[in-house]
């Protein structure tokens, strides 16, 4: 970034560990460099992306910005309320009411607002609210101030004395790079760790808190497994390096496809209209019909005269960085569709309203795409390897 040089970095082995992808929605909890970047380099390079359909949304992003409501706020006794007062979660997981688990609670309160009991955002945005003012002023800076200075400074609501306007938003991503337990890639002595890669530790549904305790856990894993790796090849004298023509291809796409591309496209436009269009087209509840439309929009996209760089300049260039970025968006962006499209069933945070049940004589199976050259993934299916449970339907 410094330069704005090319480098080519050899190294006996390396551990993939960029973080998740969850900017490939315009509502979302991620910070805006989030974005697959890691995982298309992987994918371009022969790595399949595994189980990308699977996208956890949390109950909780205050609007307009999408930043979290920890669930900690609903642990501590919060409210979902919709248009009539009434806290809905009765109607949908009687026993857990607010505490059922993150996928229930938001296809729950979509199906509010679909319903017509939602509140208008001033953005004009279907909402609903979360209310803590029954907990009490002292309650709420004791064991939720950090909440509290997040409502005010950005929604400008203060959570003590009203509630907070709330929806659905993206905040995981269960699938990434296909590895193997020990978080080894189909490439030796390559491994990926944590958001980005996919073990199969969160199967299709992540459970609250685990994605730190992978980040350690995995951490540890792959760092000691490529030291090693690396350690073994030192000692046999052998050294990797890169073929000359890879080299050449990867520059090319770079300079000539992006830094010195043309075009009179504003990529920031298509990034804002790809962005958006996942939030209509692949959240929460999906169908045929508006995969297909996302599908049709994100491949209009691609093909859009906007692989261009304004900014001549080498050094700090974040418009080049930008552009780079979009090109990852839109390639990732396709495969969570054609996955989605693929599994004709519903399975943990993947839900089909065309297909509202989960089949398991069909899809207990993980989606493989794989790069085949830029007109569209390749898909297969890769077997689930079950252990000690065996996967049962959940019931509230």
């Amino acid at each position: 970034m410094k330069s704005g040089n090319f480098y080519v970095v050899n190294s006996n082995s390396g551990i993939i560990a960029t973080g998740g992808a969850g900017r490939l929605y315009s509502f979302s909890t991620y910070a805006y460099s989030s974005t697959p970047d890691g995982l298309d380099m992987g994918y371009r390079a022969g790595l399949a992306l595994k189980d990308m359909e699977f996208v956890q949304f949390h109950p909780t992003g205050i609007l307009p910005s999408g930043i979290l409501i920890t669930e900690g706020a609903r642990g501590e006794g919060g409210y979902l309320l919709n248009n009539i007062g009434e806290r809905f979660m009765k109607n949908y997981a009687p026993e857990k009411l607010e505490l059922a688990p993150r996928d229930v609670v938001s296809r729950s309160m979509i199906k509010e607002i679909e319903n017509g009991r939602g509140f208008k955002h001033e953005t004009g945005v279907d909402c609903l609210k979360l209310d803590l003012t029954h907990l009490g002023a002292e309650r709420i800076k004791e064991k939720l101030a950090g909440i509290r200075e997040i409502g005010i400074k950005f929604s400008g609501v203060d959570i003590i004395s009203e509630p907070i306007e709330i929806r659905p938003v993206c905040h995981y991503m269960m699938g990434g790079i296909h590895t193997n337990i020990d978080g080894q890639t189909e490439m030796n002595g390559l491994w990926s760790a944590g958001e980005a890669a996919c073990n199969g530790l969160h199967g299709a549904n992540r459970l609250g808190a685990n994605s730190t305790s992978e980040c350690l856990v995995w951490g540890s894993i792959t760092g000691k497994l490529a030291a090693n790796y690396a350690e073994k090849k030192k000692e046999a004298n052998t050294t990797t390096t890169v073929a000359e023509n890879k080299v050449e291809s990867e520059e090319k796409r770079i300079f000539d496809g992006i830094f010195r591309g043309r075009g009179q496209v504003n990529p920031y436009d298509i990034r804002k209209e790809f962005t958006d269009m996942m939030d209509v087209k692949a959240y929460i509840f999906r169908d045929e019909t508006n995969l297909l439309e996302g599908l049709k929009k994100v491949r209009e996209l691609r093909n859009s005269a906007w692989k261009h760089v304004d900014d001549s300049a080498k050094e700090f260039n974040t418009n080049f960085i930008n552009v780079m970025e979009i090109d990852s968006l839109l390639r990732v962006g396709e495969i969570i569709i054609v996955g989605a499209m693929n599994r004709m069933e519903s399975r943990g945070a993947h839900s089909r309203t065309d297909y509202p049940n989960r089949d398991d004589v069909n899809f207990l199976k993980h989606t493989l795409a794989y790069f085949k050259g830029e007109d569209e993934p390749h898909f297969s299916w890769h077997p689930v390897t079950l252990t000690r449970y065996i996967p049962a339907e959940r019931k509230y």
